[in-house]
């Protein structure tokens, strides 16, 4: 495939924007080459400025689970844009929309609507400290909540020490009030406690981590860290950011049976525009300003387009019984289409998947946490993303993101994307 335009818009961009991008993985630096520049989309397909079309398995990181321009968003959109596109002010619509999704999620009562995922973790992270009166939060390595300050540590010299910042900017004092854990591993959760007894508000987690590649939790992970929370009066934080309405409607809280005490939301709750919301039984979301004592706030939260575009997107899962099924039958077509593909080739690897998040680790061992995901093979990663690239194919440029299923794909698509890997996998 030709990329000249891209490659044109790209030198542009780099003139004005950081990097020629608004988000890092964007830049394709991870796998290398020039990222492609996005003109439009409809169903399960994108077109990119050079006119080239690829079957779309990103899928603007999650939130098109219904297809790219979605027709009732499309209208909603529109019809809502002609009466204003912000007030400043509640709306009706608001409303509306935090009824359904508390009807459909299992153990929230109230929900704050904000901007980002990253808005919506950092928000549910200072919400839980003002609950708890505790300053220190456990969270995993590999596992992603945005770029607020406290989710940008890395690891320390021990188990159950302190973590650092792994970026320039963020500050020790900030650090210090991050445990990094590990995954899958409820010990070291577990010894993390031990060590700061009665000082941890929360532990906040990705119940299917999704920025290592997707990584399910193991048997019996989940009711741990909910069983530790309650013996030490910490809150459990699921970031479904990723995972809320799309593992099942009311996301992996359903889908685990595991109640979280606060849960963020973002992608699939906006339809594809920029939004984000935390929830919580009333007792938690009552300590938020202007209930309450713990400030959030934000000029364009709750903004109309947004709701207009997460209704509709949310009325049609609540109304479509069989969309789950129709996923995770997808999803699992495609999963045993790949591995068919690379074990002619005998090519090591090993996939995971949950629902419609699925992911291809180039590495034999299982992939449980973030040092096992890091022992991919990227060299043959970069690989197999240009392969499919130039065979109208799109994954996440990145070997540490899942890929999302669209209920748009047919399973012509699917076919087509089992070829094209095939023809890659004889090539690596």
């Amino acid at each position: 495939m030709l990329y000249q335009r891209s490659s044109q818009l790209f030198a542009e961009a780099e003139q004005v924007i950081p990097g020629g991008v608004n988000s890092p993985v964007r830049a394709f630096k991870a796998v290398g080459g020039t990222p492609i520049f996005a003109k439009e989309a409809k169903g399960a397909y994108i077109y990119d400025e050079d006119g080239n079309k690829f079957i779309d398995y990103i899928n603007s990181w999650g939130p098109m689970i219904l297809g790219h321009a979605y027709e009732p968003v499309v209208n909603a959109v529109i019809e809502r844009a002609k009466k204003g596109t912000s007030f400043g002010m509640p709306t009706a619509l608001e409303t509306e929309i935090a009824k359904l999704a508390v009807s459909m999620v299992p153990n929230i009562d109230k929900i704050r609507f904000v901007n980002s995922g990253t808005e919506a973790c950092m928000s549910a992270i200072r919400l839980a400290r003002g609950y708890t009166k505790r300053d220190k939060i456990i969270k995993f390595a590999g596992c992603y909540h945005g770029h607020s300050d406290s989710f940008l540590i890395q690891a320390g010299s021990g188990a159950v020490t302190f973590g650092a910042p792994n970026s320039p900017g963020v500050t020790q004092g900030t650090a210090k009030d991050t445990l990094l854990a590990v995954y899958n591993d409820i010990q070291n959760v577990t010894e993390l406690f031990t060590a700061n007894q009665g000082e941890i508000a929360a532990i906040i987690i990705e119940p299917v981590a999704g920025n290592m590649g997707c990584i399910p939790p193991s048997a019996g992970f989940l009711e741990g860290l909910r069983n530790l929370c309650d013996a030490n009066g910490s809150l459990l934080i699921f970031d479904e950011v990723m995972t809320g309405f799309r593992l099942a409607k009311g996301g992996a809280q359903e889908l685990f049976d595991i109640k979280a005490d606060i849960v963020c939301f973002g992608k699939v709750i906006g339809g594809g525009l920029p939004v984000g919301a935390f929830a919580a039984r009333n007792e938690i979301m009552n300590y938020l300003a202007p209930l309450g004592p713990v400030y959030q706030a934000g000029t364009l939260s709750g903004n109309p387009l947004a709701m207009a575009a997460g209704l509709e997107v949310l009325k049609a899962i609540d109304g479509d019984a069989e969309l789950f099924k129709r996923l995770e039958d997808k999803t699992a077509y495609l999963e045993k289409g790949i591995r068919e593909k690379l074990d002619a080739e005998n090519i090591v690897y090993t996939i995971n998947r949950t629902g419609s998040m699925i992911s291809v680790h180039f590495d034999a061992a299982p992939v449980t946490d973030f040092k096992s995901a890091a022992k991919g093979d990227n060299e043959t990663f970069k690989k197999f993303f240009h392969g499919l690239l130039e065979k109208g194919v799109y994954i996440a440029p990145s070997a540490y993101e899942t890929w999302f299923i669209t209920d748009a794909l047919t399973y012509g698509d699917l076919d087509d994307t089992i070829t094209a890997i095939g023809k890659v996998a004889d090539t690596l």
